[in-house]
């Protein structure tokens, strides 16, 4: 079947956003539009695009926010395309859709590791086996095929047999500390509402609106 891509269209009418609607510190507006998205069922809704850049090339993946303190969690393996990335460069860059709401939030910051505890508590919630994928997974290393992550998974099961997983040293936390965040409503002919914070070096935000 043939598909003109150009024609793949929605006119966003929902809602719009103005600066009034606004709360005066960033994460507590995102807290305020997370809680929506969660509250209006969306699939997924703590699904984030991490970019990260590295020699000047820019990589992203879908990654997904566990908590929400000061800054944005994810936990991963350090090991992984990431993990190197944001070792070398700590600026990186979220991006949040939920097409539902006719909403997106941009997110850019730095990153760096949570304390142990932090990701140790965080792995002890975890199913087991995921607990054991972590494990398993020389995240973003070439293999041989999948009978590889198989027999590894045997490997780990038996060893854990009848106890607790540990979390691996090579696993666990990440938080973002954003310095500038974009909160994005859809609106017809698309002519979007486009708010910017923005943090300043004395640390105090502005918040200002851009053209759609």
């Amino acid at each position: 079947m043939n598909h003109n891509i150009a024609n793949i269209r929605n006119e966003y009418s929902l809602k719009g956003l103005h600066e009034d609607d606004l709360l005066s510190d960033p994460l507590k507006q995102f807290r305020k539009w997370f809680d929506e998205a969660i509250g209006s069922g969306l699939d997924e809704p703590n699904a984030m695009l991490l970019s990260t850049i590295h020699h000047a090339r820019p990589s992203a993946r879908i990654v997904l926010l566990k908590d929400l303190d000061h800054g944005l969690l994810f936990f991963t393996n350090y090991n992984s395309k990431k993990g190197k990335d944001v070792a070398a460069n700590p600026h990186v860059a979220l991006t949040f859709f939920w097409k539902e709401l006719e909403r997106q939030v941009r997110i850019e910051g730095t990153v760096s590791k949570t304390s142990e505890n932090e990701s140790d508590e965080y792995f002890a919630t975890r199913p087991r086996g995921s607990q054991i994928g972590a494990w398993v997974s020389d995240q973003s290393e070439v293999i041989e095929g999948r009978e590889t992550i198989e027999q590894k998974t045997k490997i780990f099961e038996a060893k854990f047999e009848g106890n607790s997983i540990s979390r691996p040293p090579h696993w666990g936390g990440y938080r973002v500390i954003p310095d500038y965040l974009e909160f994005w409503q859809g609106r017809p002919s698309r002519l979007h509402d486009r708010l910017v914070y923005q943090k300043n070096p004395e640390g105090i935000w502005s918040i200002e609106r851009l053209a759609p």
